[in-house]
Order: C-alpha cells, then structure tokens, then sequence
C-alpha cells in the first residue's frame, strides 16, 4: 500500500483537530465558565467513541485496524486537552507566578497549574496499557499513538518551563491566562536537545518498524506513528526557529475584536517568563 495516504491522513488529522480544539476553546472564551463547561460535556461523545473504537480495535490487525486505533487516541487525547484548555481539568494552582520565587518553588507551583491533567494523562496511558497487556491485544497502535503524544507534549511541557526562544501565546485561552507567567524565554535550554534526540530516535525506529512490517495493517499503523512523532519533532522545532507557525491555524480561530491583531510571539528578557500553546 502506498505511504502517502496514511502520512498525509496524520498531517490532515494533526493540524485538522488542532484547529476545531481551538476553535471551540476560543468560541466557547466568549461566553464564561458556563459555555467552557458545556465545551467539554459536549465533547464527551468523542470521549467515548475514542474508548469504543480503543476497544474494537484491540485485535484488529487490519489497515482499518490501526487507522481506528490511531484516530481513536487522538478522539481521547483531544477530549482531555479540551478539558484542560478550556480550565475544566487544570491543576489546583490558578494564579500567576510572584516575582523572585527560588527554582524549586517555580517547578511546585508550575505543577499545581496542571497537576490533575498530568494525572489523567497518566492514568490514563496505564489504562491503556493494562488493558493491552491483560488481553494481550495484537493491535496496539492506540497505546502507542497516545504515548507519543504524551512524551512528545511532556518535552513541550518541560521546554517551555526552562525556556525556549519563541512562545506563541496568541491561542492561550482565557481560562489559562496564569499560564504564561510559569514558563521563561530564554536562547536555550539543556534540555532541548534531548527532547530533539529523544523524538528523532523514535521517528526512526518507527520508520524501522515500517521497513520490516509486511501486513497492511502493520505498513498503515508505522506510517502513522512515524508521521505523529515526525510532526511532534517539526512542533519542537518551532520553539526556536522564526517559524510562524501560527499561521496554519489562525484563519480557522475567532477573532475577539475586529482591531489589528495584537503581537503575541514575543521576545522578552530572559528574567520574563511566557507561556503558549503548540499543536493537540
């Protein structure tokens, strides 16, 4: 089968979810909490055929098999990142960093501002993992797509918190405008290069496992994880390059107000801390 279709499906479907997450976010930033809340019990179908489609496609070794897997983890990720942007399930700190705080304290009280999505996150990968383990499921593309997203958001996570040079702030929603006060700008970071290394050296063992796969199913779910990793690697590789990024985005974003949009990617001393959003 061709590689194309199912790389290009990834592409369509990362950028495709990226941009109604946002869009319902910031749509539903208009009306309050109230509108935020409903948001997410809305969505709570995606939710659950994310869960079913986990389940249907535990030993489906078919290209239909891992395309459902695929699609399922981004239906179950997308849900909880849409708890956590609109500020349903965030973490028990909401207020801004003080100035002049030590390191450690930064690294708590960055924590507490996401601490109970983190832990669903968690749990739910073990979740996921369990139940693979325990009904030694033969299609495990949905763990294995939901963990790339998950290690690949945690580096995102950790790069922002010690600081990269470009932070795009222009989709922060308002329930998270806290947020941008927890993360530093800085040239660089020990850490980037790592998380770079880590994403590359997963890129290629799924192009490894792609060469030697010889289902269908196999070919179309290695593709799709080399894919996801692949644009996982290109997100990061925004941070700091003068990329706008943005762009692919915000022609589907509500406006606030029909005045000239404001700078958000900023530059700012590296005492300033800044925080933003990049990719589902």
């Amino acid at each position: 089968m061709s590689l194309w279709t199912p790389a290009l499906f990834a592409l369509f479907l990362w950028w495709f979810s990226t941009g109604a997450i946002l869009w319902v976010v910031k749509s539903a930033d208009r009306s309050g909490f109230a509108a935020r809340k409903r948001a997410v019990l809305l969505g709570l179908p995606f939710l659950g055929l994310g869960c079913l489609g986990f389940w249907a496609s535990l030993h489906d070794t078919s290209a239909f098999g891992a395309y459902l897997g695929f699609v399922s983890a981004l239906a179950i990720w997308g849900w909880i990142e849409l708890a956590f942007l609109t500020g349903i399930i965030t973490g028990p700190n909401n207020h801004k960093l003080p100035e002049d705080v030590p390191e450690w304290e930064r690294f708590i009280r960055a924590w507490g501002t996401l601490a109970y999505h983190e832990m669903l996150l968690v749990a739910t990968l073990i979740a996921m993992v369990l139940i693979d383990w325990n009904l030694a499921a033969s299609n495990q593309f949905t763990t294995w797509t939901f963990a790339v997203l998950f290690f690949a958001r945690l580096s995102a996570k950790l790069n922002l918190f010690f600081g990269v040079p470009k932070i795009n702030i222009e989709f922060l929603p308002q329930a998270l405008s806290h947020l941008p006060s927890h993360f530093r700008h800085r040239a660089m970071n020990w850490f980037f290069p790592v998380s770079i290394t880590a994403l590359t050296f997963a890129a290629a063992c799924w192009l490894e496992r792609l060469h030697a796969a010889d289902t269908a199913g196999a070919v179309a779910g290695f593709t799709l994880l080399t894919a996801i990793t692949a644009l996982a690697l290109f997100e990061h590789w925004m941070m700091v390059l003068p990329i706008p990024d943005e762009k692919l985005w915000r022609w589907m974003i509500p406006t606030d107000t029909p005045t000239k949009t404001k700078r958000t990617t900023q530059r700012l001393p590296t005492a300033k801390i800044k925080g933003g959003h990049h990719g589902l």
